[in-house]
């Protein structure tokens, strides 16, 4: 298929026009000021594949910012030979999307609780647009690729890089470990970096006594974070 035929399948569903990006409030003045947002290997490639147990502030350029700590994945879950070390290095060389807010706020859920006094954004991001311009780069995941499901020993399939289905492969791969229909596509990855990101931007979840951080030329854009519960209702 073409590429505009194949971004058009995985954003067709009414629920799926749009990406949703989760981050901290405190990072959104460097994310305005790249105007995208970047791998944490890109950020910080020194540590590429380190279990990061906690948050960690870095600096990119003259931008600060802090890359969220790696939730726990258990040795057994992961394919035979590729270690923990090995996936976390593939992990930190993406930008993690989610298509719909409902896996979003799963994360955002996690990771509040995980850090309570900690004021976290969902960015809401034009789907068909952003995939379209970063096709090449775009990969899909019928799993929760960074974390361990409740049961993970109930678990049906094993961690390594094959579970990321090339964007451009989509509907070509037989394989129960690849999503083979969009409403199997859990998360949408995109290696190295999104660029141009203003061009992309619907809306930006905010937590209220954080709305100060956002960027100027993204004000008229910030709503609530309650807000994205209600696109999520509305989107069921």
């Amino acid at each position: 298929m073409e590429k505009e035929a194949v971004v058009a399948a995985v954003t067709k569903a009414a629920g799926r026009k749009s990406l949703y990006h989760f981050t901290r409030a405190s990072n959104l003045p460097a994310i305005a000021r790249l105007d995208g947002l970047l791998s944490s290997f890109v950020i910080d490639p020194a540590h590429s594949g380190e279990r990061r147990t906690e948050a960690r502030p870095v600096t990119y350029g003259d931008h600060a910012m802090t890359v969220n700590a790696h939730l726990s994945i258990p040795e057994h879950m992961m394919e035979a030979g590729c270690t923990l070390r090995e996936f976390r290095s593939v992990l930190d060389t993406h930008v993690f999307f989610w298509p719909t807010v409902r896996d979003c706020q799963k994360m955002l859920d996690t990771y509040s609780r995980r850090e309570p006094d900690e004021a976290f954004a969902i960015l809401q991001l034009d789907a068909y647009a952003l995939l379209l311009e970063h096709f090449g780069a775009v990969k899909l995941s019928k799993y929760d690729s960074g974390s361990s499901p409740r049961f993970p020993h109930r678990c049906s399939y094993k961690k390594s890089s094959a579970m990321f289905l090339p964007l451009a492969q989509f509907r070509t791969v037989s394989s129960s470990l690849v999503p083979r229909k969009a409403s199997e596509i859990r998360e949408i990855l995109v290696e190295g970096r999104v660029t141009g990101l203003s061009r992309y931007m619907q809306c930006i979840y905010v937590e209220q006594d954080a709305c100060s951080a956002v960027p100027e030329r993204w004000r008229q854009q910030a709503r609530p974070l309650a807000g994205a519960w209600e696109v999520n209702r509305a989107s069921r």
